[in-house]
């Protein structure tokens, strides 16, 4: 709905939507809020002059932030990308551009393959659906990421 409204009130920019990757029923913890936080830091970063907007959401569901950008579909969605696929802590963002109607664009409209999975080679996807992986080993890795990056800044 939040989407929604804000493609019709915007209707010249392109909505950009972020929320954190944390996988079980604990969306919001100090680890999910340093992941927002650099998540926002790297919108700003990778965004910078092209931002309309940016609004943010600290929610017991999960942070969200919603940034409308000047640049069109498919150069967000590149950049999007590229936010997902070189920052540290990129694995761990969701970062989605909705078109008009309302739908994310997909990796592969700009050439992009499927994410993979956090522990393993194979698509994130398949892994979530054959839970090939317990939600121990997952935080595990989860931490380690986050720990790393906090050691690094």
């Amino acid at each position: 709905m939040r989407q929604q409204e804000l493609i019709q009130k915007h209707p010249e920019a392109t909505l950009v939507c972020l929320t954190v990757i944390m996988p079980g029923p604990v969306k919001r913890n100090a680890q999910s809020l340093t992941v927002a936080h650099a998540a926002v830091d790297a919108l700003q970063q990778y965004f910078a002059g092209n931002i309309v907007n940016i609004t943010t959401h600290d929610l017991e569901t999960g942070y969200e932030a919603y940034m409308l950008t000047s640049l069109g579909l498919v150069e967000a969605k590149r950049k999007a990308c590229q936010i997902e696929d070189t920052h540290p802590l990129g694995r761990l963002f969701d970062v989605d551009v909705i078109d008009k109607d309302v739908h994310p664009l997909s990796r592969s409209l700009i050439g992009e393959s499927p994410r993979k999975c956090l522990l393993c080679d194979h698509e994130a996807r398949y892994c979530m659906r054959n839970h090939s992986h317990t939600q121990d080993e997952l935080h595990r890795k989860i931490a380690e990421m986050i720990d790393a990056y906090v050691r690094r800044v």
